[in-house]
């Protein structure tokens, strides 16, 4: 999608800070964190949200969770939080298809 922030930073178009890259996912630091480590992890095709996820390409969501058990096993973190906002009401603000990884505080249940 042209219009597209999220897919944007994984063409390159607008700089980020990079954690991990392939040619499936991009994951990169995030620019107001919530915790000490703070990173989203995308698919580099346009998904909305995960109200898109279908059996054909079902597996870009699979590859992510694996990229997620590497990135945070090489940053050394053995707790952490993953989260996807699903629409607005939910927090989403980019309509790109992201999974937030949150690190190195206490994580209150229920979020709020």
């Amino acid at each position: 999608m042209s219009d597209c922030l999220f897919c944007k930073i994984a063409n390159g178009q607008i700089p980020s800070n990079k954690v991990y890259e392939d040619e499936t996912v991009y994951a990169f630091y995030d620019i107001d964190p919530q915790a000490p480590t703070h990173f989203l992890v995308i698919p580099k095709t346009h998904i909305a949200s995960v109200a898109e996820v279908t059996p054909e390409n079902a597996t870009v969501v699979a590859h992510i969770f694996a990229v997620i058990s590497k990135v945070t096993k090489e940053l050394g973190l053995e707790s952490y939080r993953v989260v996807s906002n699903i629409g607005e009401q939910a927090g989403q603000s980019v309509p790109h298809l992201h999974f937030h990884v949150l690190a190195g505080r206490d994580m209150t249940w229920p979020p709020g």
